[in-house]
């Protein structure tokens, strides 16, 4: 077994990922492009993402116990995600970080999953991102 500590350790558990998951959506929840891709209950999401980030980075893995394999690509499909979109999660996401005030290495892994993701889900070339529901 390794004595490396996880990111989800260094960061000091759940409480410091709950709080960028609330500041990351308190901004999507003002965002005039962003809201609308967003169900109107915001809270099984928020339980979600904190959920899936905290077990990405180390943490117990209660996501996969309780949704199964994450899926991100196939889950956000039904949305049109173009650059702007992307843009915007990943400025949100970022500021986020930055407002927790996460400490390096944390700080710097943080941004780095969040930018790589954040451009793994651009389904849309050159259109406006529109909420699909069915």
């Amino acid at each position: 077994m390794s004595n490396q500590q996880t990111i989800y350790e260094l960061a000091g558990g759940d409480p410091p990922f709950r709080a960028l998951v609330e500041r990351f959506y308190a901004r999507v929840e003002a965002d005039p492009l962003l809201r609308p891709l967003f169900p109107d209950d915001l809270e099984p999401g928020k339980e979600g993402q904190f959920l899936f980030i905290a077990q990405y980075f180390g943490g117990p893995p209660r996501y996969n116990a309780q949704r199964g394999h994450p899926r991100l690509r196939m889950r956000h499909m039904p949305f049109a995600i173009g650059q702007a979109e992307r843009d915007a999660w990943v400025g949100h996401m970022l500021a986020a970080v930055d407002e927790v005030g996460f400490a390096e290495p944390v700080r710097s892994a943080l941004r780095e999953y969040f930018e790589r993701a954040g451009t793994f889900m651009i389904n849309q070339q050159g259109q406006p991102g529109i909420e699909l529901r069915g």
